[in-house]
């Protein structure tokens, strides 16, 4: 197999012909090694490809049997390897620990070969960071591919690998995937395990799934990831039937919600909001019923969690530091998150239960503006891919107060559906006239990935993708 035929195909094309014997597992190890080395100087992607990846273990017997994977370097971890976190901080960290997700990937038949750029800690939707240096966008270099998964949408946009882990607290699978033309699924919470050691991570807004090229791909990693294990705080709806069924279901008529106006105070730029209407089109054209949906919900209790989600989220930091042994300061975190540390330990209280209040109300407010909705339609994120430097925790020129307010305008249509719970995936469906692409966002009901599947197959038939390539591309003459 040549290098540009293995990048052709998806992770369910590939598998199928090492089940067919036309390909050895092996042999992708070494093609997905060959398509690092040709791309990664450039886009800067994988900050580890395995020495020993050839030997990395994986079933012979599930759906991605002998497909190369890559693990995002934060959140679900590998017993032994280094989970560095994009942080100095974390320099060196080897977890001993196996998540239940890394284990539900290699019985699927994933050879995990390597681990992927984040920004440090999660905390930016640009990927950039001292530790690792800026990731590039395949479709634009001076672009970035989102954050925090922002490593693996570059990595699986430029072909080395078809299928890599992300993770989403408030957009950071969707909004990676939106800016680098790729399928990010953000499952129900609790579809998917985040145990041992995290589970129901985030105060509950962060869940991983993976980043992918195709709607099959996305259900056939929903039927590997997904269920309970030990420890998961609470349960939701088994599905009915494996999700790879509903690829050949009927998808009915649906009541679909449409947010023409904008969320959250984000304005659109005009291809985005063109893109949102097109889509519309498509679906009432396919016989669902187009309303549009009001905003549903306060912007301010919007930018209240997103201050939430930074302020309490290095709470813990203290006690990981010490089993460290290193010391939390300019030398190990970068400025903005540094100063995020700092206000949190100063907080009284009670800022929790006003975090946990704006919560409660987000998926009050918009559970009731949305209930007779089977999905809603919303961009993914406001504009295309932003420039390097537009906002990171490395600015020297922001205030946290600004930097949340950049990240709110980003993420209006992120953290709504990480607070309530409901799956939402962002679909790579159009390109602005940049060249760069636009994903455009459907949520469904809580537990409910069943419609996004066969809604997600329907989209994907009429407005193809699968042959768009970058420009930065593993293989591409």
């Amino acid at each position: 197999m040549k290098l540009h035929e293995y990048a052709s195909y998806d992770a369910t094309g590939l598998a199928d012909l090492v089940r067919k014997g036309e390909v050895a597992a092996v042999e992708l190890v070494r093609l997905a090694r060959e398509a690092h080395d040709c791309v990664n100087p450039t886009i800067n992607a994988v900050v580890e490809f395995y020495d020993d990846a050839e030997a990395v273990p994986g079933s012979d017997m599930g759906p991605f049997t002998g497909v190369p994977f890559l693990r995002k370097d934060l959140g679900a971890s590998e017993a032994g390897r280094l989970q560095e976190s994009g942080s100095r901080l974390y320099a060196g960290n080897r977890p001993t620990v196996e998540s239940y997700f890394m284990e539900r990937v290699r019985a699927g038949g994933l050879r995990i070969v390597g681990r992927t750029a984040v920004p440090e800690m999660g905390y930016s939707g640009l990927t950039e960071s001292e530790l690792c240096g800026i990731t590039r966008n395949p479709w634009d270099l001076e672009r970035t591919p989102g954050g925090s998964s922002g490593g693996s949408a570059a990595a699986v946009a430029a072909g080395i690998v078809p299928i890599a882990s992300a993770s989403d607290g408030g957009g950071s699978t969707r909004g990676p995937a939106s800016y680098s033309g790729l399928v990010g699924l953000n499952p129900s919470r609790g579809r998917i395990s985040s145990g041992p050691t995290g589970q129901d991570s985030g105060y509950g807004l962060s869940r991983a799934f993976v980043l992918c090229r195709t709607v099959r791909d996305m259900a056939a990693s929903l039927d590997v990831l997904r269920g309970p294990a030990p420890g998961d705080p609470f349960l939701i709806p088994t599905p009915e039937r494996p999700y790879l069924e509903e690829l050949h279901r009927s998808t009915g008529r649906l009541r679909v919600g449409v947010a023409i106006s904008p969320w959250g105070g984000a304005s659109l730029e005009p291809d985005v909001l063109g893109a949102l209407e097109e889509t519309a089109e498509h679906l009432g054209a396919m016989g669902h019923h187009i309303e549009e949906l009001k905003p549903p919900f306060n912007p301010a209790d919007n930018r209240r969690i997103i201050a939430g989600f930074y302020h309490m989220g290095f709470l813990s930091l203290d006690h990981k530091a010490h089993a460290l042994g290193r010391k939390i300061d300019e030398q190990t975190l970068e400025r903005i998150n540094l100063e995020f540390y700092r206000i949190g330990k100063s907080l009284p209280l009670t800022y929790a239960a006003d975090f946990f209040e704006a919560l409660r109300k987000m998926r009050a407010d918009v559970g009731e503006a949305t209930k007779d909705y089977d999905i809603v339609l919303t961009p993914t994120m406001p504009s295309t891919a932003l420039r390097h430097g537009s906002y990171t925790t490395r600015n020297t020129d922001l205030t946290p107060d600004e930097y949340i307010d950049a990240d709110t305008a980003n993420y209006a249509y992120g953290y709504v559906f990480s607070a309530t719970g409901q799956p939402s995936v962002s679909l790579p469906l159009f390109h602005g006239a940049d060249g760069l692409p636009i994903g455009i966002q459907i949520a469904s009901r809580f537990g409910d990935e069943a419609t996004l599947v066969r809604v997600a197959r329907d989209l994907e038939e009429a407005i193809p993708w699968a042959a768009r390539r970058a420009p930065v591309f593993a293989g591409k003459s």
